[in-house]
């Protein structure tokens, strides 16, 4: 059974979660996890999108959670893919705020334009929606954007990778491995196969398991990670969240020499 380090990826009521931060980083604390990321959605989702001026109260609680549970809490964000340019809703001006950078692409957003969210949106979903093969340029664009944003961003995690979208993956976690972003391997959805992993993992691209927990019982669930890893013939020891390990985090390290 794998054990996790930390969980990096969960939500709370700032955003799509049923649970408080306190909830969430207790149940990391009863299952062993040293450390939790508490990742609500970005600015831009129309629905469940978090709220610039809700910052302080978020850091207070994730301040309180780490001090009553003895878990690091990271506040972070899983921010939402905007642009084909690899814009995300994380602007240079939030940064200092959050300790943890995700991103991801979702459906209901408020895109940089009509051609963003034509591009990456609609056409993605539509064949999602009707089980048909994307047109290579839908690929194209998809891949284009996601290695945009790994460029262009302090990322630290890539997540729910080809979740309702198409992109050549292992151009993408090429790059990926090329700027230090780890892709999530993620237990809410199964959103790879085993033998995508392996052909991510053939870029030497290194990955990290999160939950994607929308309630606290879900915080270190590692159930769909064990039938994938079981699929592949990836190496435990490329995933930096398991064992003991703790990730290098690529946006700690911009936050210290940049910010």
């Amino acid at each position: 059974m794998i054990k996790l380090t930390g969980d990096y990826h969960t939500h709370t009521p700032y955003s799509h979660g049923k649970n408080t931060v306190l909830e969430n980083a207790q149940a990391a604390r009863n299952k062993g996890i040293s450390q939790i990321g508490i990742t609500d959605h970005g600015f831009n989702h129309l629905l469940f999108g978090l709220k610039r001026k809700k910052l302080p109260s978020l850091r207070a609680e994730c301040e309180e959670a780490e001090k009553l549970t003895g878990v690091k809490v990271l506040m972070g964000m899983e921010s939402n893919l905007i642009s084909l340019d690899g814009h995300t809703d994380m602007k240079e001006s939030d940064l200092s705020e959050f300790d943890l950078y995700l991103f991801g692409i979702h459906e209901v957003l408020r895109y940089r334009t009509f051609g963003d969210m034509y591009n990456i949106m609609m056409r993605n979903y539509a064949a999602y929606k009707f089980g048909k093969k994307p047109a290579q340029k839908v690929i194209d664009n998809t891949t284009k954007a996601y290695i945009n944003a790994v460029k262009n961003n302090p990322v630290d995690i890539l997540t729910h990778i080809n979740y309702k979208c198409y992109c050549n993956l292992k151009e993408v976690a090429q790059c990926c491995a090329d700027y230090g972003t780890y892709i999530e391997i993620n237990t809410k959805k199964r959103h790879v196969s085993g033998e995508e992993i392996d052909l991510m993992a053939s870029t030497g691209v290194r990955f990290v398991i999160d939950s994607d927990a929308h309630s606290a019982s879900r915080v270190g669930d590692t159930v769909i990670a064990e039938q994938l890893l079981a699929e592949s013939h990836l190496s435990p020891d490329r995933i930096d969240n398991i064992d003991g390990r703790t990730p290098r985090f690529r946006f700690e390290e911009y936050k210290r020499t940049k910010l």
